[in-house]
């Protein structure tokens, strides 16, 4: 009795197969009859669908969609199983403002593009901007972006440089100073300027030493005198000399309290302490 209950088993499921093989030939005649005449193979029928749609997703504050649909359209002409999904995305990846890009069909006739923009932390030197994560890129136009700080410094040390620059740009903000540009040559010698139009030269060696020791004298100084300045030149050991700007009112030194190492210092040492005066 167990023999013959296995083989009842057996054939049900055989015969579950065949009505299925039986619907799905019965379809396929009445698919050849409805289109007997014209020509067309199945394959090259479904291969001719159209792209009806393209979806982009995405937050867009620099990439315009007219440089999306220009850079699409040629793409997205041809049918939607010959879209070639590779070109599109190399396509979408070059425009300047594009981060990251993932493209995917959606049966029966959308292709689905999510875009990410870059973000500019700085600018880099006169036309491009650069990422926090060092990605160096340039758009048509940065107008909108003057108000980041200009780099300048050998571009195989770009990541070096955008860190460094946080720290100067820290340092100077704990004196009520922001910072506008950083220059780095190429041979490593720092100069950095300031948003009231100041610069300050750093030279090759110890930079951030030199710039905390004259950061550490502008509350002796006084606001007005700082406001004076017009460069200053930290390239010196012991101290820095100031070039004053034109319409500079006289300092009476001998007011002046300088500090060195936490102790303070009189009128005799100025010249020899933290600052030279030019």
């Amino acid at each position: 009795m167990a023999g013959v209950g296995n083989q009842s088993g057996v054939m049900g499921k055989v015969g579950v197969k065949l009505s299925l093989l039986a619907l799905i030939l019965l379809a396929i005649g009445i698919w050849l009859l409805g289109n007997k005449g014209t020509g067309l193979k199945w394959p090259v029928k479904i291969a001719s669908l159209p792209v009806k749609y393209v979806r982009t997703e995405g937050v867009f504050q620099n990439l315009a969609k007219e440089d999306l649909k220009a850079v699409l359209e040629p793409l997205v002409t041809v049918g939607f199983l010959e879209a070639d999904m590779q070109a599109i995305h190399l396509a979408v990846a070059a425009l300047p403002w594009v981060g990251t890009v993932a493209v995917k069909r959606i049966w029966p006739d959308t292709i689905d593009i999510k875009v990410t923009e870059k973000k500019p932390y700085a600018r880099w030197g006169k036309d491009s901007l650069i990422t926090e994560q060092g990605v160096i890129f340039t758009p048509k136009t940065i107008a909108a972006h003057q108000h980041l700080i200009i780099l300048s410094a050998p571009e195989q040390r770009r990541l070096d440089v955008l860190e460094i620059m946080k720290g100067i740009n820290t340092a100077l903000a704990d004196e009520s100073l922001q910072l506008a540009e950083f220059t780095i040559n190429n041979r490593w010698s720092w100069d950095i300027k300031v948003t009231s139009g100041l610069k300050i030269l750093l030279g090759r060696d110890e930079q951030l030493k030199k710039l905390q020791r004259f950061l550490k004298t502008l509350p002796l100084l006084g606001q007005q005198q700082v406001d004076s300045m017009a460069v200053v030149d930290l390239r010196y050991p012991n101290g820095y000399a100031v070039s004053w700007k034109a319409e500079a009112p006289a300092i009476d030194w001998g007011a002046v309290n300088f500090l060195e190492d936490g102790s303070g210092i009189g009128q005799e040492n100025v010249m020899n302490g933290h600052i030279k005066k030019q």
